[in-house]
């Protein structure tokens, strides 16, 4: 069920899912080039147990995640706190590269769609991306 009483916002999805009378939550996030999704989820109080993943574009390029690309964000930063407030790490792929394909020959590929899960989920760091064609 989508969870609009919890967080209102239109770059923000969070569902919630319950098994066996336990419930849990995936938050979706689109962040665009300002940043007004992470800085949204960064300045309200985030209170939301059991988020088993938060995935989406966060429009962020870091060297954190992506060892091709020289910098470090700010924006990087409030990502990895919010992560760290939901109790969720980054998940890394076994294949690393590019996560957004470009569509063109003007851009470049990057590293920008991320998914962070409870780091004791037996998946962790154990996925493979697949290349666009």
């Amino acid at each position: 069920m989508l969870q609009r009483d919890i967080i209102d916002h239109r770059d923000i999805n969070l569902m919630s899912l319950t098994i066996n009378y336990s419930c849990t939550f995936i938050l979706n996030v689109y962040s665009d080039e300002s940043h007004i999704a992470i800085s949204f989820l960064r300045n309200h109080e985030l209170n939301i147990d059991n988020t088993i993943i938060m995935t989406g574009d966060f429009n962020v390029q870091d060297s954190d995640w992506d060892p091709l690309y020289p910098h470090h964000s700010i924006h990087a930063e409030d990502l990895l706190i919010i992560a760290d407030t939901l109790d969720l790490d980054l998940l890394s792929p076994v294949n690393p590269g590019p996560t957004r394909f470009a569509d063109n020959n003007t851009n470049n590929n990057s590293v920008i769609d991320l998914m962070f899960i409870n780091p004791q989920n037996p998946g962790f760091n154990n996925h493979h991306i697949l290349q666009d064609k």
